[in-house]
């Protein structure tokens, strides 16, 4: 059995997932262009980039049931695998509709790669630590998505083979650490797993985060033509992500800290009326400095909410229901972007405003039925709530330190 102390894993992981993330957004500005030039028409690009999502919604809770039966870290190795080798194919001078295979891939084993990690994390560190934990996995996450492009900016179209197979390098290197890498699993158990505990505390969760992909869908479709149609330079357009991702990445312990000590409840629907309100106001501000500025204020509610949501999510679960609740989870976060996405695109040709101001209603209604839903959870996890719930605490405290 590997051996790492829960520490080291959460440092291994939080290199792991970063860089995952950096390999997997380095080329997106690129890569439509590098379809076209594989003859790729707009529908096939179109087909390409949404097969990512397609299959991260259709196999996430499959793995989740994977992890639960046979081990978190097979999983994480065979996933990393799978993801540098599909991420080398882009070196294959094959016509682009071909590329939709290596999109499925990729997109399947990056749900996997998380699934695998966010549960890993939920089971080496007992509840009243979890969302200082789950923050740093978080705060990668967004690290890498915020770096991806910058680096991928020193590759050009036709370089963008090679890059894909760097990271596909990269990929196949951090399998290799996952092999020594302690996920939390133990002795394979050919025993039935125990049933979901659906629940108010678990809906909930899922309704929430699906919350937030509808919000982050809507930025994915719509962001650069809102700025565009604001007259923002590059310049400001790329400053705008820096500028939100900053925030995250710097306050994210903090939102950690907050779900360990704070109501859970009501620091997740702070944050998650904190977006819906943003995402409702942006299109009504025609100065591209102050959309920086509030894109800032913006990241601040989502970075402090995340980690009690994805700490709820995982309240209170047993060990080997733990990668499944996590593949649930993951999934409604993808649906609901994915679905997001495809609605504020058409809603962008009738007025700029209108997906904004829809899809903010939606997930403010979202967000405000969580009241229902979490009304009988408690908020507030003590180090005594934590050891008595079906959570698995590690004998000793793995030291998070405040």
């Amino acid at each position: 059995m590997a051996q790492s102390s829960a520490q080291q894993t959460l440092r291994r992981l939080t290199i792991i997932v970063g860089l995952q993330w950096m390999g997997a957004t380095l080329g997106l500005p690129l890569l439509p262009l590098f379809l076209e030039h594989r003859d790729g028409t707009p529908s096939v690009i179109g087909l390409v980039m949404a097969s990512f999502f397609v299959a991260g919604i259709a196999t996430q809770f499959a793995f989740g049931h994977l992890a639960d039966k046979f081990g978190r870290r097979r999983l994480l190795v065979l996933s990393l695998i799978t993801y540098g080798l599909a991420s080398m194919t882009y070196l294959f001078h094959i016509s682009a509709p071909w590329f939709a295979l290596t999109r499925c891939v990729q997109g399947a084993s990056a749900g996997a790669i998380e699934v695998a990690s966010m549960s890993a994390v939920a089971s080496l560190f007992p509840e009243a630590q979890r969302g200082r934990a789950v923050s740093r996995i978080l705060a990668a996450q967004l690290f890498g998505l915020a770096l991806g492009p910058v680096v991928g900016v020193a590759a050009s179209v036709h370089d963008l083979g090679w890059a894909f197979f760097v990271t596909g390098i990269v990929s196949l290197l951090a399998a290799v650490v996952a092999m020594k890498t302690n996920l939390g699993d133990r002795a394979y158990d050919p025993s039935p797993l125990p049933k979901l505990q659906w629940g108010p505390r678990l809906t909930g969760a899922l309704v929430a985060t699906s919350a937030a992909g509808l919000a982050v869908g809507v930025y994915e479709a719509c962001w650069t033509l809102l700025m565009h149609a604001h007259h923002a330079s590059t310049l400001q357009i790329r400053l705008s992500w820096t500028f939100f991702g900053l925030p995250w990445v710097l306050l994210s312990r903090f939102g950690g800290w907050l779900a360990d000590h704070a109501n859970r409840r009501v620091v997740a629907l702070l944050g998650l009326l904190n977006g819906a309100f943003f995402l409702a106001l942006y299109p009504h501000i025609h100065s591209n400095d102050v959309i920086l500025g509030l894109g800032s204020l913006e990241s601040v509610g989502t970075a402090l909410s995340l980690p009690s949501i994805s700490s709820l999510m995982s309240q209170g679960a047993a060990d080997r229901e733990l990668s499944r609740r996590q593949g649930l989870f993951a999934m409604s976060n993808t649906a609901s972007l994915a679905a997001a996405t495809g609605v504020a695109g058409f809603l962008f040709t009738i007025n700029a405003a209108l997906p904004f101001t829809v899809i903010a209603i939606v997930s403010a209604i979202f967000a405000i039925s969580t009241l229902y839903w979490w009304r009988g959870v408690h908020g507030v996890v003590s180090v005594v709530q934590a050891q008595q719930s079906g959570g698995v605490a590690p004998a000793r405290s793995p030291n998070i330190h405040d």
